[in-house]
């Protein structure tokens, strides 16, 4: 059966990559500190499970001292010009877009016919990941694709990548390093002091009071957390489960789904989801680094009150 652990070796190679590719890069002065930085990366998805919990600690304080410290420089891949991108995008036309459309295709298919298969008896792919692990196979036959469609050299992708992630930063970790203190804070029971804390000096006693209070407090957790996904369990334990669910019978597939809604209200309005909001800029080369945050705002504060309303009709019925 294919598991997880084939996906965190796919990623795990690919950092590893990165890494010798950034020390043999002499015409990036922090040649040796980005070398480290995506070889601890690629040490966390590789022996992340034999490392413990000190080892892995340990590997995150490495991570944050070199970025802390300026240790990180951007790179220059050997890759295409300008110029020399317009004449392949001249000469390939439409078929440029096959690979990136081969992505969705895979997925779809290792979701609707892998998943349910299975050899001897047991499933093909683990049954509880076969989503991530169809996207894992995705990339890898899409970027076969594009190598044999567009004839370029094997490096191409690593050299690609790595001028992406020299471009990002260590703001391409933040998802991941957010969404793990996500799960430190659910088990050490923060949402349930945030809920005693709510409770005490905000009075819940009507619906509408409580109701904006989860949802306002869903966007600003997820402002500060940089990631609805780990804002989630904190706001849900404190708020949604005992006030909303509990004591005022409200539905919890309404209460939960909006709840997410309404902190990805907060996901457009905050630098610390970097991925969404950092990265754009700095892919686009802009000048100013949060003019996507500008952007979204205007939006995401409608919408976070239209959830409001929504959970207060929708959820109680």
């Amino acid at each position: 059966m294919i598991t997880l652990s084939l996906v965190y070796l796919l990623a795990g190679l690919v950092f590893a990559a990165f890494a010798v590719l950034s020390a043999t890069d002499r015409a990036n002065a922090k040649r040796f500190g980005n070398a480290l930085f995506w070889g601890l990366v690629a040490v966390s998805f590789l022996f992340g499970d034999r490392l413990g919990d000190v080892g892995n600690g340990v590997l995150v304080l490495g991570l944050a001292l070199i970025a802390g410290f300026g240790l990180l420089g951007r790179g220059q891949p050997a890759t295409t010009s300008p110029d020399e991108r317009r004449v392949l995008s001249e000469r390939f036309g439409g078929r440029l877009f096959v690979p990136a459309l081969t992505l969705p295709l895979v997925v779809a298919l290792g979701v609707l016919v892998f998943k349910p298969m299975q050899i001897g008896g047991q499933p093909l792919f683990d049954p509880k990941q076969a989503t991530l692990i169809s996207l894992a196979l995705a990339a890898v036959i899409s970027v076969l694709t594009a190598l044999i469609l567009l004839r370029q050299p094997p490096l191409a992708p690593l050299q690609e990548g790595r001028r992406l992630m020299d471009t990002v930063g260590w703001a391409a970790l933040l998802p991941q390093m957010l969404a793990a203190l996500g799960a430190v804070f659910a088990l050490a029971g923060v949402g349930e002091l945030i809920g005693q804390l709510v409770t005490a000096w905000i009075p819940l006693d009507t619906r509408f009071v409580a109701v904006a209070v989860y949802c306002l407090g869903m966007a600003a957790f997820t402002m500060i957390m940089g990631n609805a996904f780990a804002a989630f369990p904190v706001l849900t334990a404190g708020i949604g489960l005992p006030i909303l669910i509990n004591r005022f019978g409200g539905d919890p597939a309404v209460v939960c789904a909006i709840g997410m809604l309404s902190g990805f209200c907060g996901t457009l309005m905050t630098p610390l989801a970097a991925n969404f909001n950092l990265v754009p800029p700095a892919l686009l080369e802009l000048p100013d680094r949060y003019s996507v945050i500008k952007a979204q705002i205007p939006t995401a504060l409608p919408v976070l009150i239209a959830n409001v309303v929504l959970m207060y009709v929708l959820a109680f019925r």
